[in-house]
């Protein structure tokens, strides 16, 4: 079994720290108010205590949710049961590698794309220097599946045509 890690971009990693962050401030203003006022302050304790809980659950499950995209985004090729597993933080899928039809690598958008036999495709978002190992892969279970490469430089043959 090979993992490859998402690759996410130094935004999303200064989103989800912004996230993270603001969810601790969050759970920590909460407790202080829970520790400070109490349930003196309101005339129906009922709301106050489903607003605490509701932002100490809010809090937690953004926590929760935010790390687990850092933890748990990846790639898996299962040689053993030939899929490829994709995860996505809680959101996980699988995807037959018999059903695989193409691989592509665009060098022009810099893009790895797996084409299935019902036209279905997906976009793999792992660093650029493991998309051969990616591809390797997936071969080494099924040998079937083409692999192309689209380069960055043309033939020359379309320059001049016109539709």
């Amino acid at each position: 079994m090979k993992t490859f890690k998402y690759k996410f971009t130094k935004l999303i990693y200064a989103l989800i720290g912004v996230g993270m962050a603001a969810s601790i401030v969050v759970f920590a203003i909460t407790l202080w108010q829970v520790i400070e006022f109490g349930l003196e302050s309101s005339a129906v304790p009922t709301f106050t205590i489903i607003r605490y809980a509701l932002m100490f659950i809010v809090s937690v499950a953004l926590f929760a949710i935010l790390l687990s995209l850092l933890i748990s985004s990846y790639y898996e090729v299962d040689k053993k049961n030939k899929v490829i597993k994709t995860s996505f933080g809680f959101i996980k899928s699988r995807y037959e590698i018999d059903k695989i039809d193409v691989i592509t690598l665009d060098r022009t958008t810099n893009k790895l794309t797996v084409v299935f036999e019902d036209e279905n495709f997906v976009v793999i978002v792992v660093k650029d220097a493991w998309y051969e190992d990616f591809v390797q892969a997936i071969l080494d279970v099924n040998p079937k599946i083409e692999y192309s490469i689209k380069s960055k430089t043309g033939t020359g043959d379309d320059n001049g045509k016109k539709s």
